[in-house]
């Protein structure tokens, strides 16, 4: 999507779908800007006409996290770039399934800077307070290094993990949520909701709702929240042999991390 979105394909996409709504809406317009104008069009839909990943296009700054998880038989596999984060809930104790991709990590930090980038009060060349995203392309200009390696990087940790009959649920939420409870919180927090509420919707209505900061003056609860709970059936069972890959995640806490990490 990143390498997309860098040429000029992608902007003429965006251009011609900010032309469509705006017809309708007549909002859109100067929130979507197309390198080349109205004219882009006319260029030809072709990747040799693209200036290309590593060029010095630069365009709308803005970007998102990406966390997902897929079950497959009795395999839970998560990917993540970015600071949202996955965590499973098993016998009641909470285990992160990823890590946040935070500037300080030794490892990101030591890529940003050898991509020429700097880290200041905690955000990547004083500006973004997280290290891998889609999008954020003014932090991916580097000509000399490959995408995983550029300043902010979309590449993901993917984590596998097996489960079992003592997994709950599973949570996926962005930093907005975490910024406000620990993953042991939260866990706790569904875990109380459950015993009145069987309704899933409801309960993550009650975490946003606990979240919530009461103006917007600023500071924790006035960031965008978005969450997703799964609750699994009972028995999980096991239908497949365990991947040799695959690995038991570690409790949740300061120092955790995943089980494994890829």
């Amino acid at each position: 999507m990143d390498e997309m979105m860098r040429g000029q394909r992608g902007w003429r996409e965006l251009a011609a779908l900010g032309d469509k709504i705006n017809k309708f809406t007549g909002m859109i317009e100067g929130l979507i800007w197309s390198p080349r104008g109205s004219g882009c069009h006319e260029q030809p839909d072709d990747w040799a006409f693209e200036e290309g990943p590593h060029s010095d296009f630069s365009g709308p700054t803005s970007g998102c996290t990406a966390c997902v998880a897929i079950i497959r038989n009795n395999q839970l596999i998560v990917a993540n770039a970015g600071d949202s984060r996955c965590v499973i809930s098993r016998k009641g104790q909470a285990y992160n399934l990823s890590r946040d991709h935070k500037p300080d990590l030794e490892a990101e930090k030591e890529r940003i800077l050898k991509a020429g980038g700097f880290i200041h009060a905690g955000r990547v060349n004083g500006s973004l307070n997280l290290s891998r995203a889609i999008g954020d392309v003014e932090f991916k200009q580097n000509k000399f290094l490959p995408v995983e390696k550029q300043i902010v990087t979309a590449n993901p940790d993917i984590n596998t993990v097996e489960l079992c009959d003592d997994d709950e649920f599973l949570v996926l939420a962005c930093d907005g949520i975490w910024d406000c409870m620990s993953s042991q919180q939260l866990v706790d927090f569904i875990h109380e909701q459950l015993h009145s509420e069987n309704k899933l919707s409801a309960v993550c209505e009650r975490v946003l709702d606990r979240c919530l900061a009461p103006s917007t003056a600023g500071g924790e609860g006035c960031d965008n929240m978005t969450m997703i709970v799964v609750q699994f059936k009972k028995p999980i069972g096991s239908t497949a042999s365990a991947d040799e890959n695959s690995s038991q995640p570690e409790p949740a806490g300061a120092d955790s991390k995943p089980g494994k990490v890829n």
